[in-house]
């Protein structure tokens, strides 16, 4: 059972990420990345998950926190909550994810590990995310958790599935027991956070049209400078510039899982011109279409 892989994600109608992480059988996922720019765009799943940092700096935003990770550190994210992870630097940045339903390590809704420790987890809006950091004691128990449980999953030995579970419930354990340490976001931070998933969903039907941020703000009915300010509040970027990101993520997918041709690619996801998206497509990939392809092969 081969559990790693790159990550190609599909977003959906909400932002909500598409792409099956593990199996009904054994709902983890484990995928190695290599960022560029913006190269996991703003999404959310209800799935939790586990980054770690093997080399570069990386900036990893997830609901109102920011974080800035470094070779070593990691970084929780709880359920549910938007998040986004980009290159800090000019240097290659290399990331371990783990990405898993909570019942991984709870089991059934009614079970004593559900009720007791992911539920109020789950429920916490302190805990959107959580920083990981081997300075701090309990971080670097959680830390050396996950990579134990990384290596059962590389070397795979007999029963390692029973391994890996064990590693990973007591991460949550860790984290579960130190919710109460994260700042509770504000009422206004959570309205926004709403509103902008409405916006996402409008922005994942009509990406591939000539969409304004006009259209965008009234989707969540909204002026124009208050979805300005909400997209800056919550993602720090604007609307158009998160289009152009998810047409090249949506692009990059198609790039790597079809044979189409690059200009027909770059037309389906709304870059009317192959010019205007090869540029576009290195300013967020680092790289040209044709050479992202050829990486791939």
């Amino acid at each position: 059972m081969n559990l790693y892989r790159s990550r190609l994600s599909r977003i959906g109608a909400d932002g909500h990420e598409l792409s099956a992480h593990g199996t009904a059988t054994f709902p983890l996922a484990c995928y190695e990345c290599e960022m560029t720019d913006a190269a996991l765009p703003w999404h959310w799943h209800d799935e939790m998950e586990v980054n770690v940092v093997q080399e570069g700096t990386i900036s990893f935003a997830a609901g109102s926190g920011k974080h800035t990770l470094r070779a070593g550190e990691g970084l929780f994210v709880n359920s549910g909550v938007l998040h986004a992870a980009w290159n800090a630097g000019a240097a290659p940045c290399y990331v371990h994810s783990f990405v898993f339903h909570p019942r991984l390590v709870g089991g059934d809704t009614g079970s004593v590990f559900w009720q007791e420790y992911l539920s109020p987890l789950l429920a916490a809006r302190s805990m959107e995310g959580a920083a990981l950091r081997p300075d701090v004691p309990w971080q670097k128990e959680a830390l050396e958790n996950f990579h134990q449980a990384n290596a059962a999953i590389r070397e795979e030995p007999p029963g390692y599935p029973f391994l890996v579970r064990e590693r990973m419930s007591w991460l949550m354990y860790l984290v579960s027991a130190h919710q109460l340490t994260q700042p509770q976001p504000s009422e206004k931070a959570q309205r926004d956070a709403r509103r902008v998933k409405t916006m996402l969903q409008y922005i994942q039907n009509h990406y591939a049209d000539g969409i304004t941020v006009e259209q965008i703000a009234r989707s969540a009915s909204l002026s124009a400078s208050e979805c300005l300010r909400c997209f800056h509040a919550t993602i720090g970027i604007t609307p158009i510039q998160y289009v152009k990101q998810l047409r090249v993520q949506q692009a990059a997918v198609l790039l790597a899982t079809t044979e189409r041709k690059i200009a027909d690619i770059g037309a389906q996801c709304g870059f009317q011109e192959t010019s205007y998206f090869s540029r576009a497509f290195r300013s967020v990939q680092g790289c040209t279409p044709s050479e992202y392809r050829r990486r791939l092969g």
